[in-house]
């Protein structure tokens, strides 16, 4: 076959303007088939949009569209919808989940495109009466989640998930597709462990082998240029670079994302840390259980020291993400939980909340956000509920009304103290990107002002500018307001450059508790020595 020199991709002078901004301008980039490419930038710097609009999202058509044009095979396209880009042979697999949550593993990776069995029925009144051919299904499933290299039940529920197993479920709903020669990953291995990151690469490097051309967006440089072939580089809307993988570093990369030096040396900060003086124990957790799908908290005891950021460690499925999310009440749990000498009543939130301990969920969309309101709604409405802040009395206090002025107060406090990207405090939630809905999920623990926070996965989808500043933020919540933090991250350098010590949780228990500044291969040897 004739080799041709038309890309398999290419996007020319697309613009497009959200809400009033000014979110891309000018684009134009190539993709060839069997290529990887690596879109990385700052949250806001416009990659989410940009694949919106490849991928047909109606959001864009119902904003006013978009300028300039999109070429498959050297032919220009437009998808109305995401039904056309499917057509054309294009997959995404989102940032924020889009599986039912009702319907199983298996369900949603062959969603609309289920194998058939006919019957006696549906030959005289018609194929719908036709069933579902369960096995076949359950074949094509094994094969799309084979692929991946990582084992999930493709019989589990949604809704009973953890959400590194969702976004497997996504990817496998991908590569289930026979048409696709185009995939789009945004932030695929963001909930993933190292060990499940690396078995995504390889299989990122599979498919392009076959010919399938990957468009790869992380935070996790390293990853790019672990298996990207090229590096295109945004901000602010724009592109700024766009060069060869094997041409560049991380610290380029990081340098021409920011149009600045990151600084920060984790080791210095983890000493620092290491030094502080231990207060009293604050809280006791003996011989917890969870049940937490896909998690494993099985008997775990733990202390925590006042004013100290103690990190909580571990592979994906040991038992990490189901500590918190136990002791706050958001699934079943047993054992005994002692807070400043008093036991929690396990499997009760309020109780939780009223005790004055906060919980920022690793779930932002499913938990944490009230998508469809503003931003001052999402940071002041938790205290307003729970601690009656944010209301001003009337009557003698027989009837309280919302503190408008207290509430917008805050809420811009926070915007720039965590430097949220967004219009104004009345912007409703869902128009921000990922990154920063998880900084309004951080304000909105921040605004309760408690004595007690768990936050799990605080970095998850927010960019190498943003992450630094974010566990600043925790950092500087934990000195200045005397918080004691509990933080739960996949990521052991991030939990390295920001607690005073690690417990790695292994086969449901606690398997080690280390000083933040000791080796990482003593914090690995722990991660496996209950594994089962």
């Amino acid at each position: 076959m004739e080799k041709t020199n038309v890309p398999l991709l290419e996007m020319k002078n697309v613009s497009k303007s959200f809400f009033g901004n000014q979110v891309l301008q000018d684009i134009n980039f190539k993709l060839e088939a069997g290529q990887v490419l690596g879109l990385v930038g700052e949250n806001g710097a416009g990659k989410s949009t940009l694949m919106k609009i490849l991928f047909g999202m109606n959001v864009i058509k119902e904003t006013g569209g978009y300028g300039g044009d999109i070429l498959i095979n050297g032919k220009k396209v437009v998808f109305e919808t995401p039904f056309d880009a499917l057509e054309a042979g294009i997959g995404m697999v989102h940032q924020e989940f889009s599986l039912i949550p009702g319907f199983t593993a298996t369900e949603n990776i062959l969603l609309n495109r289920e194998p058939q069995k006919k019957s006696v029925l549906s030959e005289v009144f018609g194929e719908r009466l036709n069933t579902l051919d369960r096995k076949d299904m359950d074949e094509r499933a094994d094969g799309s989640i084979d692929k991946l290299g990582v084992h999930i039940d493709k019989e589990l529920v949604v809704n009973h998930m953890p959400v590194g197993h969702k976004q497997f479920t996504e990817i496998a709903r991908e590569l289930s597709k026979d048409n696709m020669n185009i995939l789009i990953l945004d932030e695929p291995t963001a909930v993933l462990t190292e060990k499940e990151a690396d078995a995504l690469l390889e299989s990122i490097r599979g498919m392009a082998k076959r010919g399938i051309a990957v468009i790869f967006i992380t935070h996790r440089l390293q990853e790019i240029l672990s298996v990207c072939d090229k590096v295109l580089v945004m901000r602010d809307g724009v592109i700024v670079k766009d060069t060869p993988a094997a041409d560049t570093n991380v610290q380029e990369i990081t340098r021409w994302m920011v149009g600045r030096s990151i600084s920060g040396n984790p080791s210095k900060a983890a000493v620092a840390t290491a030094e502080k003086e231990r207060g009293k124990v604050i809280m006791s957790i003996s011989r917890l259980w969870v049940d937490m799908p896909g998690e494993t908290v099985r008997d775990v005891s733990l202390e925590v020291y006042e004013g100290e950021i103690l990190g909580i460690g571990g592979l994906a499925g040991q038992g990490k993400l189901g500590i918190p999310n136990g002791i706050m009440g958001l699934y079943e749990a047993g054992g005994k939980v002692v807070f400043d000498g008093r036991e929690i009543a396990l499997n009760n939130p309020r109780k939780c909340l009223d005790s004055q301990l906060a919980f920022v969920s690793e779930d932002r969309r499913g938990v944490g956000l009230l998508l469809d309101e503003s931003l001052e709604w999402n940071v002041s409405f938790p205290a307003m509920q729970i601690q009656n802040k944010f209301l001003k009395p009337y009557l003698g206090g027989l009837v309280k009304w919302r503190d408008e002025k207290a509430i917008e107060e805050v809420t811009n406090k926070y915007i720039k103290a965590l430097q949220i990207k967004c219009t104004s405090s009345k912007q409703p939630a869902k128009e921000l990107s990922g990154g920063n809905q998880q900084k309004i999920c951080l304000a909105k623990a921040f605004a309760l002002e408690p004595r007690f926070l768990f936050v799990s996965e605080p970095t998850r989808g927010i960019d190498v500018g943003a992450k630094s500043l974010v566990l600043d933020a925790l950092k500087q919540f934990n000195r200045e307001s005397g918080v004691t933090v509990v933080m739960i991250s996949s990521e052991l350098e991030e939990l390295r450059s920001t607690c005073d010590r690690i417990a790695i949780v292994s086969g449901g228990k606690i398997s080690g508790i280390l000083p933040a500044v000791s080796a990482s291969e003593d914090f690995g040897n722990l991660m496996v020595s209950n594994v089962r």
